[in-house]
């Protein structure tokens, strides 16, 4: 029985209709494609007045194959299908041809984009004869979520869920949750105290009753898919006693070991061998750090074990595996500092007054190393000039080419502290002043009010080199002012760089476990940029903060809260959807070779053992078709891009050949047995679209 087709040709605007000749390409799918009961052009098919088109068509003139010519399937492509879902059409009864970025943003000579229009509108055409009826799956959802990352984007993502009456774990590395806005000293542009806005709500996360925490931590392994994930963590040994200590801090203040904190106080303080990284932790159990520790280094002292009134201490304590069940998962991994001394004309590690952005954000801190006060590196020298630097490390080609986002508020913010604290002259080195959010441009408008100076250019050098007799024993800045056309020389006492954000060490680990991916600079990819920028290509795992990219706090914590929102409705509905385009494996003709476990980008291929046969989990497959093309012994099918299919849409694409390809080549094959060699016709075709 031959099939009734409806095309829909959209002219998006004039996106595609300035490229394409629309209406023409209409006209001739309606006249020339065989099976075509209806073909239609309209202004935009996405909106409703378009999708009600598609919808009455096929109840009054019974279309049972439908095919839209408009923009990317990856945008669109849902909304086309619930139209004929809605209609009483099976969904997958529908084909899109991509004619805005496969044609008309692409192609310049109108001609050749209507050509090539009508070869993509009948090759969807061709191939959506071939469509088979396909129902998508259900899996129970699991109403636990695990949240790895406890900065303030994990934070806010465990308690919606948690006060939405859901479990979560709050999984974190770190000793304590806080991440780095725990070593902020003020959050811009209100210059709120970063403590006071954080430590409650980590006080909050600690006492809930559906939170569960696990810090000092790691991810280990991910099994499973969307709704019934199975974790493995492994708790690191804290050689102390959760459940018996509580929280005094006598063994900190009586340990007799000191060493230099590389961590919470960025190299500037020190704290013990046994520790709790800042006075606010959450939770309050501290953890021995065994390469300071004088016991495990030599085998003496004991002295935390010996005065420990709850006797917490376990030296004999081993890390532990902790396997749980649950249905999604949110990453919330953060942020690691650029190393400024990969950029060694700036003297980072070199000259003693230089500074990192972190360094300087614990300087400032009334709780960090100088109480707050902003001195030199002799502790006591409060400087007369600083200088601070912005994009070190980013906007570089050789480090780092995107923008760190939040750099320029930053700075401004060290230059107002500067100023309130000290009567210096600040110096701001800058390409570009980006100030783009909610109060932003007004807290530089007001930096350029009080006494900061802004230079625009990059800094080509740091040095402790004089030239003349008031530059010695200080530190120049070179650089290029743009606005000036000049090169200049700043002497200042202090340098302050901006160091760039980059993705966390370990996150690629972390992606593999995950099955997810990163882009070219490493952040996490979201499944699409603009309208789903929390989800990823993984079904159940989510991102939120800045391990998908730069972002300040209020765009972290909207991130945390949108992940969680998405977590909240999968557990509210009870069930997934399970998307039915899939790869299949023919048991009879596996050889239980493995070659598609190895290949399988989303690790949803298992071996049976006893079997000695692959098979595919539906929950996990994308239907990428990697598996498909790889078997040897052409036992996986791909559903919804069959042989017959692919074939049959190149044989559409070949319309306006001399002649078409031998009809065989679009017949399926037995499973995916190798091609025979095809009689293709000989002479010069009139015309070949591009």
């Amino acid at each position: 029985m031959s099939e009734k087709i409806g095309i829909y040709v959209c002219h998006c605007g004039s996106n595609i209709a300035g490229t394409v000749d629309v209406e023409e390409v209409a006209r001739w799918a309606g006249e020339r494609i065989e099976d075509v009961a209806v073909a239609r052009d309209y202004k935009f098919m996405c909106s409703s007045l378009g999708q009600q088109m598609i919808e009455e068509d096929i109840k009054s003139k019974g279309l049972t194959r439908v095919v839209v010519a408009a923009c990317s399937p990856s945008l669109h492509e849902k909304t086309f299908r619930r139209a004929c879902e809605k209609a009483g059409l099976n969904p997958y009864f529908l084909q899109m041809a991509n004619l805005r970025e496969h044609v008309s943003w692409v192609t310049k000579d109108k001609a050749e984009a209507t050509a090539k229009a009508k070869a993509l509108v009948s090759a969807a055409a061709e191939r959506v004869k071939r469509h088979r009826p396909l129902e998508p799956t259900f899996v129970d959802v699991n109403p636990a979520t695990l949240v790895v990352g406890g900065g303030i984007a994990g934070i806010q993502a465990t308690l919606e869920l948690a006060n939405a009456g859901y479990h979560v774990y709050l999984l974190e590395r770190e000793p304590s949750i806080g991440g780095h806005m725990a070593q902020f000293d003020k959050t811009f542009p209100t210059l709120d105290c970063s403590a006071c806005i954080l430590t409650p709500r980590m006080m909050e996360v600690g006492q809930h009753e559906n939170v569960t925490l696990l810090t000092y931590s790691e991810l280990e392994e991910v099994q499973g898919s969307v709704g019934n994930f199975k974790v493995k963590i492994r708790k690191k040994a804290r050689y102390v006693n959760e459940d018996l200590c509580n929280g005094c801090g006598i063994c900190s203040e009586k340990c007799p070991t000191k060493v230099i904190d590389d961590a919470f106080e960025a190299g500037l303080g020190q704290r013990k061998a046994i520790y709790t990284p800042f006075p606010q932790a959450v939770p309050r159990t501290p953890v021995i750090d065994v390469d300071a520790c004088r016991w495990f280094q030599q085998g003496k002292c004991g002295v935390c074990k010996k005065v420990c009134p709850a006797e917490a201490i376990d030296f004999e304590q081993k890390d532990q595996f902790v396997e749980l069940e649950v249905g999604n998962i949110i990453l919330a991994t953060g942020w690691k500092m650029f190393d400024c001394s990969r950029l060694p004309q700036y003297g980072y590690g070199r000259l003693p007054n230089v500074y990192t952005s972190m360094e300087f954000e614990r300087l400032c801190n009334a709780a960090g190393p100088t109480g707050g006060k902003i001195v030199l590196r002799d502790g006591k020298t409060e400087p007369e000039t600083v200088a601070i630097i912005h994009c070190v490390g980013s906007r570089d080609v050789k480090c780092n080419s995107y923008c760190s986002n939040v750099c320029c508020m930053a700075a401004l913010k060290f230059g107002h502290l500067v100023l309130e604290k000290t009567d210096a002259e600040v110096y701001s080195f800058y390409i570009d002043i980006r100030t783009p959010h909610k109060d932003y441009e007004e807290f530089y408008q007001r930096l350029l009010g009080e006494r900061m100076h802004f230079i625009r250019g990059k800094v080509a050098e740091v040095t402790d080199a004089g030239r003349v007799p008031f530059e010695n024993g200080k530190l120049i800045v070179q650089c290029e002012d743009t606005l000036l056309g000049r090169q200049r020389r700043v002497p200042v006492d202090m340098v302050v760089l901006m160091g760039a954000l980059e993705p966390q060490s370990g996150a690629a680990e972390l992606a593999r476990i995950c099955g997810i991916s990163r882009g070219e600079s490493g952040w996490y990819t979201e499944r699409h940029p603009k309208l789903d920028p929390v989800a990823t290509m993984t079904d159940g795992v989510f991102v939120a903060g800045v391990c998908q990219g730069p972002k300040d706090i209020p765009a972290s914590v909207a991130q945390g809260a949108a992940a969680a929102a998405r977590v909240q409705g999968m557990i509210a509905k009870g069930k997934v959807t399970i998307e039915p385009i899939t790869a299949r494996i023919d048991e009879e003709r596996c050889s239980g070779c493995r070659t598609c476990n190895g290949l399988c980008p989303y690790g949803a291929i298992e071996y049976d053992e006893d079997k000695s046969v692959c098979r595919v989990n539906a929950a996990l497959c994308k239907g990428c078709g990697t598996c498909a093309s790889a078997c040897p012994a052409g036992a996986i099918t791909a559903a919804h891009f069959t042989d017959e299919q692919i074939f049959a849409e190149i044989e559409g694409a070949l319309w306006d050949a001399g002649g078409a390809p031998a009809v065989e080549a679009a017949r399926p094959r037995e499973g995916n047995a190798p091609l025979q060699k095809q009689s293709w016709p000989t002479g010069e075709p009139e015309q070949i679209s591009t």
